[in-house]
């Protein structure tokens, strides 16, 4: 299938509140620096860079037990809801430069609202070591980086951050591949909502690409719009160090390439966050360029399209 040409809205999201631990603030300007808007207009598509939001703490919400720097990441998901939503509104394809993943709590919201506009159900790819669907009552550390999956379901009770009345993501549309890292209260959480999980065995035992047919012909069937969320832990470290929450054993170069290929492929794919970058702690840039690989993979460069060597 040809790649269509896009309209990207770049925008940036320097949150790193919901962490545990400072430096994802300077994953946008890292992605930037690596030269992410050079590539993918390169590869034929118009690329708008929006800034960097930096919105003022939410002071209307009062701090919440079990939710570190809740005013923090609040005013961070309300900006992104709103810009993200506006984006897709105006025919862009927004495309998140992170930060920390608490801030999916707003750009897959933005992109439940449109979809729901749309007539059409959102699904989402979740490429993470970890689950993400703690909630305040559940999390052992109170950071908010491992509630978005929760929140985006409705599954993860906080101060009114958004709308209570928001559409909502549907814990059977989440997708979650590359999981090697869950909290046991989180464990049953997403078995008891029927979040769809394939971690790094079944990635071993049935291959990447058996998986992503799965889902691919899932969302194909229904109809869907797909927000991709790739976290650097998503990777194996030894492929990406610049992030705070190593896990060993993760996705290989090929595996990741070869999933942004076939999402390509599938044109399905609406709406990319880029998070967890932590240039503090990346070796020379190495995450930060391999994180842009993968961006131009799902955009339609292809890893081996060059001809090979004649026997």
């Amino acid at each position: 299938m040809a790649e269509t040409k896009k309209s990207i809205a770049l925008i940036g999201a320097p949150l790193e509140e919901g962490s545990g631990r400072r430096g994802c603030a300077m994953g946008p300007a890292a992605l930037r620096i690596a030269g992410i808007d050079t590539i993918l207009a390169g590869l034929g598509h118009s690329v708008a860079d929006e800034g960097d939001l930096k919105p003022l703490p939410a002071r209307d919400l009062a701090n919440h037990p079990g939710a570190n720097n809740l005013q923090i990441v609040a005013a961070m998901t309300r900006a992104l809801d709103e810009s993200v939503h506006d984006a897709a509104r105006a025919g862009k394809f927004p495309l998140i430069l992170g930060g920390d993943h608490a801030l999916s709590m707003g750009s897959v919201s933005g992109m439940a609202r449109y979809a729901k506009e749309q007539g059409r159900p959102l699904f989402v790819l979740w490429l993470d070591a970890h689950a993400d669907f703690n909630s305040p009552a559940t999390s052992p550390s109170g950071n908010m980086h491992g509630m978005p999956v929760a929140f985006f379901c409705g599954e993860a009770e906080f101060a009114p951050i958004l709308d209570k009345d928001r559409p909502l993501v549907d814990p059977r549309h989440v997708f979650q591949v590359g999981i090697r890292s869950v909290d046991d209260r989180e464990r049953e959480e997403i078995a008891e909502h029927g979040v769809n999980v394939y971690d790094m065995r079944a990635i071993d035992e049935t291959g990447m690409a058996h998986i992503m047919h799965e889902i691919i012909a899932t969302i194909k069937g229904a109809n869907g719009m797909l927000h991709v969320s790739l976290d650097v832990d998503f990777l194996d470290p030894e492929l990406a160090p610049g992030v705070g929450t190593t896990v060993p054993g993760g996705a290989t170069f090929r595996e990741a390439h070869l999933i942004m290929e076939m999402l390509c492929d599938s044109g399905l794919v609406s709406s990319l966050d880029l998070v967890e970058l932590n240039p503090f702690l990346d070796d020379r840039g190495k995450s930060a360029r391999i994180l842009i690989e993968l961006t131009a993979s799902l955009f339609g460069r292809r890893v081996l399209d060059r001809p090979t060597r004649s026997a």
